[in-house]
């Protein structure tokens, strides 16, 4: 599993092999230190590095003759104690910091088979580096990708993990590759780096010791969030929250003047009349950062969608790198809308709007931060399109009508002014009146004529033509009539005529014009997601070439995307 920043996975408990690579020529030395539930060594056989390379349980030991370009540690889960809760792989150099190493992988295997991968796409120009950490949680062992920085070498890594050193140079050297007598535990070197780390690591106990006797820091306000947060233990410090425990990933506070950068905390440089300029080493860090993002959050919205533990997991990596959710969403604005208008067209595809797709809908638009006219005219629609679908199913008004007598328990449901066309052998005759809907029957009325339906005579109603077409078992067959808004007219009327004959569609439930997912994802990909006249992407909607009326098949074959306008101006026409 590809992991970012702050990611994690499940590893099994086995024996695993860390790999860390390169494409350069320099020297990296890898290390681990084994901590206990204080979040610090215990004593000094905890820190595995190259004077000791082996811990006393055989729970991780350092491969000292790697390939070129590799360092390697192997560890064994089984054999990890259990009053080990963390196990925290680290690394340093000497000759050049980390950001002039190119190619950086953690690799986590489990018998040669890869289980988890990091890449270190940005890393920070400091010697000293925490890769990751192998932790517990509920009897399993999970693996967290972290790739932060320690400015001042190991031996600030070795300070932040207990280990108190009166003088850093102390501290063993990130050197040792250049020291063949470091990499082989013989020699002077050797054993005064060795000293002075299990002296360090005695003061690291006595700490642990004090730091075990208090109570464990509380969560954040927000414990399901992961994001930075004011260290509980150091104010000075932000401290990153995964969204069930507290991690050693740490930063300074960023300082609230606005002479300072919000995000690395570096002075800014001023602007004439006042204004700071922008930090231009945050900005080149957050584009490269974002331009990598993109195409991971594409892929995301072309698989899953703006859901999931992959979706999710893009923003935890941006909180992370402590970047604005509002660069990230302006970065993805065209794709986004790209993603809405198939989401749109998808959802009008069998001429339903449930509740979920309107969920789905405003979910996506929050989640991509979309505005602007073209989202609010598909918002319309997907808002109309759900009334229609409600009244369909059987959700209808009840309207107070003057002067009409109506029938014991009858409700009217529609009252708007049709024309009535009939088609005679001198052609269509128009009268004026008005369209009556109730629970009981269908009505006409014009000044000087009238009619009446009963439902169950009633066979079917449409939309068509911009006209409400109605299919009838009486002598003339059905009616015809010209209103104001035939869509509404025909999905009140429909939604009537079920209730009546007890056919309304229960919650969820598809009509015979539903597409399946599948066709309409290969349609969408083959008509490349625009309107097939025009060129249009945006009102998009599924046609049936050959009309379902006319005996069309709702298959790939017989599908197209048009745009709305498209779509009206052939109607039933084949």
């Amino acid at each position: 599993m590809k992991l970012t920043k702050g990611g994690n996975t499940p590893v099994p408990t086995s024996l695993l092999t860390v790999v860390l690579s390169w494409q350069s020529d320099h020297e990296v030395d890898a290390h681990a230190l084994l901590l206990s539930e204080s979040g610090r060594v215990r004593s000094d056989r905890d820190f595995v590095f190259f004077n000791a390379p082996r811990h006393i349980s055989q729970a991780v030991t350092l491969d000292q003759e790697p390939a070129p370009g590799t360092a390697r540690l192997s560890i064994s889960l089984p054999r990890t104690e259990s009053d080990v809760t963390r196990i925290v792989v680290t690394g340093s150099v000497d000759a050049a910091p980390f950001a002039d190493i190119p190619g950086l992988i953690l690799t986590v295997f489990d018998h040669n088979r890869p289980v988890a991968w990091f890449e270190i796409t940005d890393p920070d120009s400091v010697r000293a580096m925490m890769f990751g950490e192998f932790y517990r949680r509920d009897d399993q062992w999970r693996f967290r990708a972290v790739g932060q920085g320690w400015a001042g070498g190991l031996a600030n890594i070795i300070t932040e993990f207990g280990v108190q050193i009166d003088d850093p140079g102390d501290a063993p050297s990130s050197g040792s590759g250049t020291n063949p007598s470091r990499r082989t535990g013989d020699g002077p070197a050797s054993r005064t780096g060795n000293e002075s780390a299990m002296q360090s690591a005695r003061r690291g106990t006595s700490l642990a010791r004090e730091r075990q006797e208090a109570p464990p820091p509380l969560p954040p306000p927000n414990p399901d969030t992961a994001d930075w947060h004011v260290d509980p233990e150091h104010s000075g410090l932000l401290r990153w929250w995964d969204g069930e425990e507290w991690t050693g990933s740490t930063r300074p506070v960023p300082s609230a003047d606005a002479r300072h950068c919000h995000r690395c905390g570096r002075p800014r440089r001023w602007r004439l009349f006042g204004r700071a300029a922008t930090c231009g080493e945050c900005a080149d860090e957050i584009g490269h950062y974002l331009a990598g993002w993109r195409g991971r959050a594409e892929r995301v919205l072309r698989t899953t969608g703006p859901q999931g533990g992959d979706w999710d997991g893009l923003w935890v990596a941006l909180r992370y790198q402590r970047i604005e959710r509002a660069a990230a969403q302006e970065v993805l604005r065209p794709v986004g809308h790209d993603y809405v208008e198939r989401l749109v067209a998808f959802a009008f595809a069998d001429g339903a709007i449930e509740q979920s797709e309107m969920d789905a809908f405003d979910a996506a638009v929050g989640d991509l931060g979309l505005t602007g006219p073209l989202i609010e005219d598909l918002r319309r629609r997907m808002l109309r399109g759900r009334m229609l679908t409600r009244l369909r199913s059987g959700e209808l008004p009840v309207i107070q009508v003057a002067g009409l007598h109506l029938d014991p328990e009858e409700r009217v449901h529609l009252n708007v002014p049709a024309i009535q066309i009939r088609q005679l052998a001198r052609g269509p005759k128009l009268t004026e009146g008005r369209l009556i809907c109730s629970n009981k029957k269908l009505r006409f009325t014009g000044v000087d004529t009238g009619a009446e339906m009963p439902w169950g005579r009633v066979v079917s109603v449409v939309s068509e033509g911009g006209r409400v077409v109605l299919a009838a078992t009486s002598a003339r067959g059905g009616a015809t009539f010209d209103v104001a808004d035939p869509d509404l007219a025909a999905a009140t009327i429909e939604g009537a005529l079920r209730v009546a004959k007890r056919l309304a569609l229960t919650p969820g439930r598809r009509d015979t014009r539903s597409i399946p997912q599948e066709v309409k994802a290969q349609v969408w990909q083959r008509d490349g997601g625009k309107c097939v006249e025009c060129g249009d992407s945006h009102y998009l909607e599924f046609d049936h070439v050959i009309p379902i009326s006319r005996g069309g098949a709702t298959s790939a074959a017989n599908l197209q995307i048009l745009c709305r306008a498209c779509n009206r101006s052939k109607g039933a026409r084949i």
